[in-house]
């Protein structure tokens, strides 16, 4: 079976390609490269043994989707990654996030209308704000958006779930996922911010190894145990492979419609624990400072997996330790072989 990845060589997208591969799937990768490097698809070759098929453009052009479906019909599925993702530069560019994420995602439900089609949605926890009750299952109330970042989320799903109530031959499965981190055992893929990393973990690793003076911890007076946030986080590869749990749901003929699912561990790990256990797991002290809180981020947030498990037959099997000592040697990896 064919499955367009969009965004496919960005960090969760260039694992689940692996991941697609080795279930027995063949990958049709789609990026603008706005956020990746084209030499994570040699990279992926390395991996898997041949290079996937690759189409670079970008989704928010309406004629360049058509021209993607034209030489693409043939796909029986679409895993959505390709999407402005960063918490912090949403708050200060919403127009960048709100063009990006809706043109994209419509974009991509137009052209290929009609045709029955599986269809995932790479969601996010963020859609949850800051729950009540922790950890939040897929139940929960959404709340407020805290972000741009998060708003377009929240108006995906209720996109992707009108267009199935609509009558629409597609089926959806949108997966709200908390905190990707790690990289893939070969170390030939992982997290490759561009510019300033936005997020923890490559922020760690690279004033680990000297690219960086020093990582704030933005807050320290939450109420959390150590003041710090809380997240759930994930590593990469166990994220990648609940993506092809959700392609077999979805091939599966009693599924019918709209589901969503938590992807994450269950259990929540301050920024600072965070910090410490990458120490503990490579042995390499990280300089830190504590700063102020930064706007849109929410105090804590970990997810109840019990549906996916039960559900979509898929649970987290790499632990936090796995995750830091992954990172670390792709860190090193590409500090080494600069891509």
């Amino acid at each position: 079976m064919k499955i367009l990845v969009t965004g496919g060589l960005g960090f969760i997208g260039s694992h689940t390609v692996v991941e697609l591969v080795n279930a027995g799937y063949e990958p049709v990768i789609v990026d603008d490269l706005s956020n990746s490097d084209p030499k994570i698809l040699d990279q992926i070759a390395r991996i898997i043994g041949y290079k996937p098929v690759f189409h670079k453009l970008d989704l928010s052009n309406e004629n360049s989707v058509k021209e993607l479906a034209a030489k693409e019909a043939d796909i029986d599925g679409v895993i959505h990654f390709a999407a402005s993702k960063a918490v912090g530069e949403s708050v200060q560019q919403p127009l960048k996030y709100y063009r990006n994420n809706f043109y994209s995602l419509i974009n991509l439900l137009e052209v290929y209308s009609g045709k029955p089609l599986n269809f995932v949605f790479s969601s996010s926890c963020t859609v949850y704000g800051q729950p009540e009750i922790l950890p939040v299952t897929e139940t929960a109330p959404i709340q407020p958006a805290q972000s741009p970042y998060g708003n377009t989320k929240q108006i995906a799903e209720e996109i992707l779930q009108d267009l199935i109530t609509s009558g629409s031959n597609y089926k959806v499965i949108a997966l709200r996922y908390f905190n990707p981190v790690g990289a893939h055992e070969t170390a030939l893929i992982g997290e490759l911010p561009i510019g300033v990393p936005q997020n923890l973990v490559p922020f760690i690793t690279q004033t680990a190894i000297g690219k960086r003076p020093k990582i704030t911890v933005f807050g320290n007076d939450y109420n959390t145990p150590d003041g710090s946030c809380v997240r759930d986080y994930i590593h990469v590869v166990d994220l990648a492979k609940a993506h092809v749990a959700a392609l077999k749901l979805l091939e599966k003929d009693n599924f019918n419609g709209y589901d969503v699912f938590n992807i994450g561990t269950g259990k929540g790990n301050t920024v600072l624990e965070v910090i410490h256990t990458f120490e503990r797991a490579t042995g390499v002290k990280v300089n830190y400072e504590i700063g102020p809180r930064r706007e849109g981020d929410v105090e804590q947030v970990w997810g109840d997996v019990t549906k996916s498990t039960n559900k979509l037959g898929w649970k987290a099997e790499l632990g936090i330790d796995t995750m830091m000592s992954s990172a670390w040697e792709w860190e090193k990896y590409i500090s080494q072989n600069p891509l």
